[in-house]
């Protein structure tokens, strides 16, 4: 079914879509891609970036409902002494039975439906036939397809009783996954999100991965942009309604250096220490923004 999508206009006195930081009026406006005003046009010409219509966002949404149901069900089934592949078997069935597909299955040849990264894992775990133990953590990074659009999220589990150390890295990658949320609105940047969640890790004695970023998502499971979870305040591209994206940190309780294994996927801390992890799929709206895969 085809549908009418009503553009998103430019003000003269608006940030300029360009990332330039100046107002419109002072950098782009009659210079060419800006100058009419067609921010779906000009964001897809400049940056590649696909900006979502009202029916893209219900389509999102209802593959959002069905992330966060898997994530659910995998909650109330982790337990010491499970093995992770046990988890992409859940995964994969509960997606199929929705009439779904798990999207990170041979993605790029990744062999399982699912990333599971347990402790010092910071991304991209493969599941197989590592045992969950009591006090682990295990983060469960879930994207589905469902009517051909994506959505993504993504939890970090206590496994039994957390320590100290495993609670204090919970707590304070999902503050920075709010903290980047919050930062969500019309004419701020992408940079203003990294800004905020860089901060505040840094702040409580964690640091930020910086070699896997946000990404844009719906149409495809990684579109532009790339969304840094450091960064500078006022830098980068300009947010506006329609944009559809990840923000995904990943902190660590150590040092934020990392290496990949033989594996050519998993992730680890380089220093061993524990790393989490927290991801909603967010929309810009005209007013602030909107979770598509909402969770607290």
């Amino acid at each position: 079914m085809s549908f009418q999508e009503k553009s998103v206009k430019v003000g003269r006195n608006d940030p300029c879509p360009c990332g330039s930081g100046l107002k419109h009026k002072k950098c782009c406006l009659g210079k060419g891609d800006f100058s009419k005003g067609n921010v779906k046009e000009a964001y897809y010409q400049k940056y590649q970036i696909r900006l979502k219509g009202e029916e893209d966002i219900k389509g999102i949404k209802r593959t959002g409902r069905l992330v966060l149901a898997t994530l659910d069900l995998v909650e109330e089934k982790i337990r010491p002494g499970m093995v992770t592949d046990e988890i992409n078997t859940l995964v994969h069935d509960f997606t199929v039975k929705n009439g779904a597909i798990p999207a990170p299955l041979n993605y790029h040849g990744f062999p399982k439906s699912v990333c599971v990264s347990v402790n010092e894992v910071i991304c991209h775990g493969i599941p197989g036939d590592r045992i969950l133990n009591e006090g682990d953590i295990v983060n469960v990074d879930v994207t589905s397809i469902l009517d051909g659009l994506y959505a993504d999220a993504s939890k970090t589990f206590f496994v039994g009783t957390p320590g100290e150390d495993v609670r204090k890295i919970v707590e304070v990658t999902r503050e920075c996954l709010r903290a980047g949320m919050e930062q969500v609105e019309k004419g701020k940047t992408v940079g203003d999100i990294g800004w905020a969640i860089q901060g505040l890790a840094e702040g409580e004695g964690c640091s930020v991965v910086r070699e896997f970023v946000g990404h844009g998502v719906g149409f495809e499971f990684h579109e532009p942009p790339q969304v840094p979870h450091y960064g500078q305040r006022g830098e980068g591209i300009v947010l506006v309604p329609g944009m559809v994206f990840t923000i995904e940190p990943m902190i660590n309780l150590g040092k934020a250096s990392l290496h990949i294994l033989d594996d050519g996927w998993t992730a680890v801390t380089a220093d061993g220490s524990l790393s989490a992890q927290f991801e909603q799929t967010i929309l810009v709206r005209e007013n602030g923004f909107e979770s598509l895969t909402p969770f607290d």
